[in-house]
Protein backbone atom coordinates (compact mmCIF):
# COMPACT_ATOMS: atom_id res chain seq x y z
CA UNK A 1 0.00 0.00 0.00
CA UNK A 2 1.36 3.45 -0.87
CA UNK A 3 1.90 6.26 1.63
CA UNK A 4 -1.03 8.20 0.16
CA UNK A 5 -3.39 5.24 0.48
CA UNK A 6 -2.24 4.61 4.06
CA UNK A 7 -2.87 8.28 4.95
CA UNK A 8 -6.36 8.06 3.46
CA UNK A 9 -7.16 4.95 5.53
CA UNK A 10 -5.81 6.56 8.72
CA UNK A 11 -7.98 9.62 8.09
CA UNK A 12 -11.01 7.42 7.34
CA UNK A 13 -10.50 5.43 10.57
CA UNK A 14 -10.25 8.65 12.60
CA UNK A 15 -13.41 9.96 10.93
CA UNK A 16 -15.28 6.75 11.73
CA UNK A 17 -14.11 6.92 15.35
CA UNK A 18 -15.36 10.50 15.67
CA UNK A 19 -18.61 9.51 14.02
CA UNK A 20 -19.07 6.75 16.63
CA UNK A 21 -18.40 9.26 19.44
CA UNK A 22 -20.89 11.72 17.91
CA UNK A 23 -23.43 8.89 17.60
CA UNK A 24 -23.06 8.01 21.27
CA UNK A 25 -23.50 11.67 22.24
CA UNK A 26 -26.63 11.94 20.07
CA UNK A 27 -28.07 8.81 21.68
CA UNK A 28 -27.30 10.19 25.15
CA UNK A 29 -28.84 13.58 24.31
CA UNK A 30 -31.91 11.86 22.89
CA UNK A 31 -32.37 9.77 26.03
CA UNK A 32 -31.93 12.87 28.22
CA UNK A 33 -34.49 14.78 26.13
CA UNK A 34 -36.97 11.92 26.50
CA UNK A 35 -36.49 11.75 30.28
CA UNK A 36 -36.47 15.55 30.79
CA UNK A 37 -38.81 16.83 28.05
CA UNK A 38 -39.50 20.29 29.55
CA UNK A 39 -35.79 21.16 29.51
CA UNK A 40 -35.43 19.82 25.97
CA UNK A 41 -38.49 21.77 24.87
CA UNK A 42 -37.07 24.98 26.31
CA UNK A 43 -33.72 24.30 24.65
CA UNK A 44 -35.46 23.84 21.29
CA UNK A 45 -37.44 27.06 21.84
CA UNK A 46 -34.27 29.02 22.61
CA UNK A 47 -32.52 27.49 19.60
CA UNK A 48 -35.44 28.42 17.31
CA UNK A 49 -35.42 31.91 18.82
CA UNK A 50 -31.77 32.39 17.93
CA UNK A 51 -32.35 31.00 14.43
CA UNK A 52 -35.12 33.54 13.92
CA UNK A 53 -32.94 36.39 15.18
CA UNK A 54 -30.12 35.43 12.82
CA UNK A 55 -32.60 35.05 9.96
CA UNK A 56 -34.03 38.47 10.74
CA UNK A 57 -30.58 40.04 10.63
CA UNK A 58 -29.89 38.24 7.33
CA UNK A 59 -33.13 39.61 5.84
CA UNK A 60 -32.24 43.14 6.95
CA UNK A 61 -28.76 42.84 5.45
CA UNK A 62 -30.26 41.45 2.25
CA UNK A 63 -32.77 44.33 2.19
CA UNK A 64 -29.90 46.79 2.50
CA UNK A 65 -27.98 45.05 -0.30
CA UNK A 66 -31.00 45.03 -2.64
CA UNK A 67 -32.43 48.43 -1.68
CA UNK A 68 -32.68 49.51 -5.32
CA UNK A 69 -35.01 46.64 -6.22
CA UNK A 70 -38.72 46.48 -5.44
CA UNK A 71 -38.25 43.99 -2.61
CA UNK A 72 -36.89 46.47 -0.05
CA UNK A 73 -40.11 46.96 1.93
CA UNK A 74 -40.94 43.24 1.88
CA UNK A 75 -37.47 42.26 3.07
CA UNK A 76 -37.47 44.92 5.79
CA UNK A 77 -40.88 43.79 7.07
CA UNK A 78 -39.84 40.16 6.96
CA UNK A 79 -36.59 40.90 8.78
CA UNK A 80 -38.39 42.85 11.49
CA UNK A 81 -40.98 40.07 11.86
CA UNK A 82 -38.24 37.44 12.28
CA UNK A 83 -36.47 39.63 14.84
CA UNK A 84 -39.64 40.32 16.85
CA UNK A 85 -40.66 36.65 16.99
CA UNK A 86 -37.10 35.53 17.69
CA UNK A 87 -36.62 38.01 20.53
CA UNK A 88 -40.07 37.08 21.90
CA UNK A 89 -39.03 33.41 22.04
CA UNK A 90 -35.74 34.34 23.72
CA UNK A 91 -37.35 36.78 26.16
CA UNK A 92 -40.20 34.46 27.15
CA UNK A 93 -39.24 30.88 26.23
CA UNK A 94 -42.07 29.25 28.23
CA UNK A 95 -44.77 31.17 26.33
CA UNK A 96 -42.81 30.50 23.14
CA UNK A 97 -42.81 26.79 23.90
CA UNK A 98 -46.59 26.90 24.35
CA UNK A 99 -46.91 28.56 20.93
CA UNK A 100 -44.50 26.13 19.27
CA UNK A 101 -46.43 23.18 20.72
CA UNK A 102 -49.68 24.47 19.24
CA UNK A 103 -47.94 25.03 15.91
CA UNK A 104 -46.61 21.45 16.09
CA UNK A 105 -50.14 20.08 16.59
CA UNK A 106 -51.40 22.05 13.57
CA UNK A 107 -48.44 20.94 11.47
CA UNK A 108 -49.02 17.27 12.34
CA UNK A 109 -52.73 17.55 11.51
CA UNK A 110 -51.92 19.03 8.10
CA UNK A 111 -49.27 16.38 7.49
CA UNK A 112 -51.79 13.64 8.31
CA UNK A 113 -54.31 15.06 5.85
CA UNK A 114 -51.67 15.20 3.11
CA UNK A 115 -50.59 11.61 3.87
CA UNK A 116 -54.22 10.44 3.60
CA UNK A 117 -54.53 12.19 0.22
CA UNK A 118 -51.27 10.68 -1.00
CA UNK A 119 -52.25 7.20 0.27
CA UNK A 120 -55.58 7.49 -1.58
CA UNK A 121 -53.88 8.60 -4.80
CA UNK A 122 -51.28 5.81 -4.60
CA UNK A 123 -53.68 3.10 -3.39
CA UNK A 124 -53.14 0.80 -6.39
CA UNK A 125 -49.40 0.62 -5.65
CA UNK A 126 -47.98 -1.93 -3.23
CA UNK A 127 -47.00 -0.44 0.11
CA UNK A 128 -49.38 2.51 -0.14
CA UNK A 129 -51.18 1.22 2.94
CA UNK A 130 -48.14 2.26 4.98
CA UNK A 131 -48.83 5.88 4.04
CA UNK A 132 -52.37 5.51 5.32
CA UNK A 133 -51.04 3.93 8.53
CA UNK A 134 -48.51 6.76 8.90
CA UNK A 135 -51.35 9.26 8.42
CA UNK A 136 -53.36 7.62 11.20
CA UNK A 137 -50.42 7.67 13.61
CA UNK A 138 -49.63 11.29 12.73
CA UNK A 139 -53.26 12.32 13.19
CA UNK A 140 -53.50 10.54 16.55
CA UNK A 141 -50.36 12.35 17.71
CA UNK A 142 -51.74 15.70 16.50
CA UNK A 143 -55.01 15.07 18.35
CA UNK A 144 -53.14 14.03 21.51
CA UNK A 145 -51.13 17.25 21.49
CA UNK A 146 -54.15 19.40 20.54
CA UNK A 147 -56.55 17.92 23.11
CA UNK A 148 -54.10 18.26 25.98
CA UNK A 149 -52.75 21.66 24.92
CA UNK A 150 -51.40 23.70 26.75
CA UNK A 151 -50.55 20.88 29.18
CA UNK A 152 -48.84 19.01 26.31
CA UNK A 153 -46.31 21.84 26.24
CA UNK A 154 -44.32 20.12 28.96
CA UNK A 155 -43.74 16.92 26.99
CA UNK A 156 -44.52 17.17 23.26
CA UNK A 157 -41.56 18.96 21.71
CA UNK A 158 -38.98 17.58 24.14
CA UNK A 159 -40.03 13.97 23.67
CA UNK A 160 -40.35 14.25 19.88
CA UNK A 161 -36.95 15.89 19.56
CA UNK A 162 -35.52 13.27 21.93
CA UNK A 163 -36.94 10.41 19.88
CA UNK A 164 -35.58 11.97 16.71
CA UNK A 165 -32.11 12.42 18.23
CA UNK A 166 -32.15 8.89 19.65
CA UNK A 167 -32.99 7.27 16.31
CA UNK A 168 -30.60 9.54 14.40
CA UNK A 169 -27.84 8.55 16.81
CA UNK A 170 -28.64 4.84 16.47
CA UNK A 171 -28.72 5.09 12.67
CA UNK A 172 -25.43 6.98 12.59
CA UNK A 173 -23.86 4.47 14.99
CA UNK A 174 -24.92 1.51 12.84
CA UNK A 175 -23.53 3.17 9.69
CA UNK A 176 -20.29 4.06 11.48
CA UNK A 177 -19.81 0.52 12.77
CA UNK A 178 -20.46 -0.85 9.27
CA UNK A 179 -17.89 1.59 7.87
CA UNK A 180 -15.39 0.52 10.53
CA UNK A 181 -15.89 -3.18 9.63
CA UNK A 182 -15.44 -2.34 5.94
CA UNK A 183 -12.25 -0.39 6.62
CA UNK A 184 -10.81 -3.24 8.71
CA UNK A 185 -11.44 -5.68 5.84
CA UNK A 186 -9.71 -3.42 3.32
CA UNK A 187 -6.58 -2.76 5.38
Amino acid sequence: MSATTTAIFVTAKKSVTWSIVLSALMILAGVLAIFVPPAAGLAVTIFVGWLLVFSGVAHLVFAWQTRTSGALVFELLLGVLYLVVGFYLLWNPVAGLVSLTLALALYLAMEAILEFILAYRLRPLPGSGWLFFDGIITLVLAIMIWRTWPASTTWAIGILVGISMLFSGISRLMLSLAARRLLSKVT
